[in-house]
């Protein structure tokens, strides 16, 4: 039984009340009780030093750390550095978007991507247009858009002999550089966001051994018109590591079309990888779905892309519905999703102004929010809400007192199980394996180069709960992650050693 059915979290109602924790792994490290006291003992304004020893070990110092840490209940922080100071929290920043998300949305708010005939139908055929309306839906799969196109089929339609007309008019249309942030226009975390986005406008190139081992097959899923493959790795033996640089890949990529050239070698050790690239821009994308797809359920369609509206006499022919925003919030947290962020908090901005929505329009709602439950945050800087971002900056302690706010407010279940569960799910997975503390912390990490955060809650025992935030900025911040976790085992070992004998 998974970890989230076993503490039930989500049954949590809003009111405060003690924690339903789960039991211990076993074997897990105990850290000896007289340490413990000892450290705490030291402990006062600042960090516990053997977390403090722990940065100098990496070669960080204190002024690059900024941490926050409060027992949920007390009135003043156990501890904390330099909390006041505006950091970059890098992916920590979704937390804000999604509280913000679950309160003015509500858990179960949906978005829908809706399909209009623009044209008179007449025995299946729609002498006219196709017109595909978005609102911003952070997660359309390729599946659900196959859904999509099952229900037009439905109605009768078999062909189109006009064109798509794609209406993304819900969000403002501004120029994204997929370049600009880290010059890696084709990782997908850097696509922009879009009212019509599908499939994160991104191939998934499949790799694998062919079944008699004599070749390597490459296929592209979905396989669009506009994206050619070229070439094909020689298979080879030994060790799978720097698979994809091994390929020696070419991809150039157009508005309207791409190329993906494969010539290097593929280790037969490495069996069936995958590979996700952002190619063609957003109308293009979906012009190449559609027709895929479309093709694939028996219709007729070979006209071009544009944007535009629906027409005044349009009929509406097919509605697709998102999945509620509490799962959304789960993938946008638990896997650190940047796209998906970027489409929430632009959605935020349609709470209190008409569309298009706009950056600048989703930063003023979160913000007039934030006043609204007395949550002061003067150095808060909001550029796309996800964190993806060079500019954005928030306090350890405003991060600290927005995350005791959401532990006491009404959609708490729905957030503290967004959080990745440490040694269990999400972006902790693999981190506190062999430490008590593993099934035990709520976290939302953060990395940038130049940054590492983390932020979120410890269960500790005797069902005391503690607020953990840490961020660090500097050139060395990579090395960071192991006097991060050492804070948050320390939180959570150091009510052992307070009640010890």
């Amino acid at each position: 039984m998974s970890l989230y059915n076993r503490c039930m979290i989500a049954a949590l109602p809003p009111a405060p009340r003690a924690h339903l924790r789960c039991k211990r792994r076993p074997g897990r490290r105990a850290w000896p009780a007289a340490l413990l006291l000892l450290f705490a003992s030291l402990a006062s304004a600042g960090l516990p030093r053997p977390v403090v020893r722990a940065f100098a070990d990496q070669r960080i110092p204190m002024s690059a750390v900024s941490a926050f840490v409060q027992e949920l209940g007390d009135a003043q922080p156990l501890f904390t550095q330099d909390p006041s100071k505006p950091m970059n929290p890098a992916s920590t920043m979704k937390l804000v978007t999604t509280f913000a998300a679950l309160e003015l949305l509500g858990p179960d708010y949906r978005w829908r991507t809706e399909a209009y005939a623009d044209g008179k139908i007449t025995d299946g055929v729609l002498d006219g247009n196709l017109v595909l309306k978005g609102y911003g839906d952070p997660k359309v799969t390729v599946e659900q858009f196959q859904e999509l196109v099952a229900r037009l089929r439905s109605t009768g339609l078999s062909a189109i002999r006009g064109d798509l007309v794609l209406d993304r008019s819900f969000f403002a249309l501004v120029r994204h550089d997929p370049a600009a942030f880290d010059g890696e226009p084709l990782k997908p975390y850097n696509v922009g966001p879009d009212a019509l986005l599908v499939s994160f406008k991104s191939v998934r190139f499949v790799f694998a051994p062919n079944a008699n081992g004599s070749a390597v097959e490459v296929r592209a899923e979905p396989p669009l018109p506009g994206v050619r493959i070229h070439g094909s790795p020689t298979l080879v033996a030994g060790d799978c590591s720097d698979w994809r640089v091994a390929l020696q890949p070419v991809f150039s990529n157009h508005a309207d079309s791409a190329d993906a050239t494969f010539q290097g070698q593929y280790a037969a050790s490495c069996g069936e990888r995958d590979w996700y690239v952002a190619l063609l821009d957003h109308p293009h994308f979906v012009r190449d779905v559609f027709a895929q797809t479309w093709s694939a359920a028996g219709g007729a369609f070979s006209g071009g892309v544009r944007d535009g509206r629906p027409g005044r006499g349009a009929k509406l022919l097919a509605t697709l519905e998102s999945a509620p925003l509490y799962d959304v919030v789960r993938d946008i947290n638990k896997m650190s999703n940047n796209v998906m962020a970027r489409q929430l908090f632009l959605t935020l901005a349609t709470t209190a102004y008409p569309a298009p929505a706009t950056t600048a329009h989703s930063s003023a709602v979160v913000k007039h929010w934030l006043a609204r439950r007395a949550l002061n945050f003067p150095e808060l800087v909001l550029e796309n809400g996800s964190g993806l971002s060079r500019h954005e900056r928030i306090s350890a302690r405003s991060m600290g007192r927005l995350l005791m706010a959401a532990y006491g407010s009404d959609v708490r279940a729905d957030y503290v199980s967004s959080l990745a569960v440490s040694a269990t799910d999400g972006t902790v997975r693999r981190r506190f394996e062999n430490d008590a503390v593993a099934e035990q912390a709520f976290l939302k990490t953060g990395s940038l180069e130049g940054v590492r955060a983390i932020a979120g809650y410890v269960f500790a025992p005797d069902n005391r709960k503690f607020v953990v935030v840490c961020l660090v900025n500097h050139p060395n911040a990579a090395a960071a992650q192991l006097p991060i976790d050492t804070l948050v085992e320390w939180i959570y070992h150091s009510t052992d050693a307070a009640r010890a004998p």
